[in-house]
């Protein structure tokens, strides 16, 4: 056999050899048309979060678990304090080259609020600090109780979406960790007292009222705070998860009452308990009431109905979920 017969019959079983292996990989790989394909089929969701199977959808996690996220980071100046009753708290939002971001876009009549709580649900504050030149936020905090904090930065960056980063705060001195209050559908403060109704399901958008009345008449003058008749920091005990919390109408519409009730739609991303901080203004005042709730397990793709009906809560009566 010639050098050419010898070539040709090298090549062509070279090619088969190439044909075989092409119609192996084809059988047991994705289709390269395939949408379906290893780009359509990445580990993790919604920044890095991890994907389920059933549940909620990563758009419904809890936020405040990071402290960078969507590219902005937030950043203390200090991680560590000393227990005092007036501690300058200072901290900068950073984008994603570093730079602090100083152009917010005004959210509920400001561009960031800053919600301070120590991790054992004690010690919740509500502040709205000021912004500097340099990008520097800054505002005097009480923390004269010691412990590992928790600070929530929610804010709209201008052009951008709103986010909640957190960070951890440790104010050194006597810590005595509480206990979570049990559950309760009212709450006092102030000769004030307020009642919490409605039904919360994991998982599913519900809908609850916090009603206030004074001396036991209902106030049906509230003052608009923050854009509402009340504003509701909802977070899970579990892991101070920051749930995205929205007033239902707007004072000035024609339509929203000026109390006694005050209407939420709550998104819970679990079964578990929660700790809810009602902001309400009145006769110049604000004043919070704090609430612990239990939800129960309800129908889910991947958690066995309950009742299916979530937890109800009705005046008078703790909500243990059962």
């Amino acid at each position: 056999m010639n050098a050419s017969s010898k070539f040709a019959g090298f090549a062509l079983g070279l090619a088969a050899v190439f044909g075989i292996a092409v119609a192996t990989g084809a059988a047991i790989g994705p289709d390269p048309a395939d949408p379906a394909g290893p780009a359509a089929h990445d580990s993790s969701t919604h920044e890095g979060r991890p994907a389920t199977s059933g549940g909620p959808s990563p758009d419904e996690y809890p936020a405040g678990l990071m402290a960078t996220e969507n590219g902005y980071t937030l950043r203390l100046d200090t991680a560590q304090t000393t227990a005092a009753a007036n501690v300058p708290l200072r901290f900068r939002i950073l984008d994603q080259a570093g730079t602090p971001v100083t152009r917010y876009a005004r959210s509920h009549d400001k561009d960031l609020h800053l919600i301070v709580v120590r991790r054992d649900m004690v010690g919740f504050q509500h502040v709205h600090p000021t912004l500097d030149q340099a990008g520097t936020w800054s505002v005097p905090m009480d923390l004269t109780r010691a412990g590992d904090y928790r600070v929530f930065a929610d804010f709209t960056p201008e052009g951008g979406e709103n986010l909640t980063l957190g960070a951890d705060l440790r104010v050194a001195g006597n810590y005595d960790a509480r206990p979570l209050p049990a559950p309760a559908t009212t709450s006092t403060v102030g000769g004030y007292t307020v009642t919490m109704n409605g039904a919360v399901t994991p998982g599913q958008t519900s809908t609850i009222t916090l009603s206030v009345s004074r001396d036991g008449k209902p106030v049906t003058d509230l003052q608009p705070y923050l854009a509402a008749y009340g504003h509701l920091v909802a977070l899970r005990a579990a892991d101070l998860g920051y749930l995205h919390v929205h007033p239902e109408g707007h004072p000035g519409d024609g339509i929203t009452p000026a109390g006694p009730g005050i209407t939420f739609a709550v998104t819970a991303p679990s079964a578990g308990d929660y700790r809810l901080f009602l902001d309400f203004q009145h006769e110049g005042v604000v004043r919070t009431a704090e609430f612990t709730l239990t939800v129960a397990p309800g129908t889910t793709a991947n958690t066995p109905a309950d009742n299916g009906h979530g937890t109800t809560l009705e005046p008078g009566n703790d909500s243990h979920g059962h």
